[in-house]
């Protein structure tokens, strides 16, 4: 089986490659181009899968770099796809995750920095967001290990069967936004400010 982690640059998604692949991994280049992706194996069950770390990328519908073209290319191959979204920043991830799901491609959802979402305020219904977006969401904290078995219990279970595309919408962005508004609440705060002080504290 082939799993291939898509993500935006910077969210947590080559921390989860290492978790998942440990120190035995292969960095080249995709053939007929300079970029650089990496792979490795993890163990799920009583197979072996092959572990592919995509470059980052922000779309699929209008790549802007070859990097996002390669990405568009591995798709291809993949048997399973684990989109890392970084959860203080749904809404801006979730137009990836869409394009994914427009690919018909089995995906699972690793719901990264759930603890700095915590800490921003930032409360996620896991529950929701599976039933709006149709496949597994783990939440995980890649830099302490943290949902990292819950993730790998979920690929070794997951049916790779391929996924009715979803239609590609040109109003993507409305989806996005009701999903939101739906699964995601904020923690309101202010900043109040000490006078003379020079300091300002925030209230909740």
């Amino acid at each position: 089986m082939n799993i291939l982690l898509v993500g935006h640059p910077n969210v947590g998604k080559s921390v989860i490659f290492s978790q998942l692949t440990g120190v035995r991994v292969l960095a080249s280049n995709y053939p007929g181009s300079t970029v650089a992706f990496t792979e490795g194996c993890t163990r799920l069950g009583n197979s072996v899968a092959r572990v592919v770390d995509a470059p980052g990328t922000y779309s699929l519908s209008s790549p802007s770099s070859a990097a996002e073209e390669v990405v568009i290319r591995m798709l291809d191959d993949a048997d399973l796809v684990v989109n890392v979204v970084d959860a203080t920043g749904l809404e801006r991830n979730l137009h990836l995750t869409l394009a994914l799901l427009d690919s018909g491609k089995p995906t699972v959802v690793a719901l990264n920095m759930w603890d700095e979402a915590a800490h921003k305020g930032i409360t996620i219904d896991v529950e929701k967001l599976e039933e709006e977006l149709g496949v597994p969401v783990i939440p995980t904290v890649a830099n302490a290990g943290e949902g990292l078995k819950a993730l790998e219990e979920c690929l070794q279970n997951a049916e790779l069967s391929p996924r009715a595309a979803r239609a590609a919408s040109a109003e993507r962005w409305v989806t996005i936004g009701r999903i939101t508004e739906r699964v995601q609440s904020l923690e309101h705060r202010h900043h109040t400010f000490c006078l003379g002080s020079g300091f300002s504290s925030v209230a909740s």
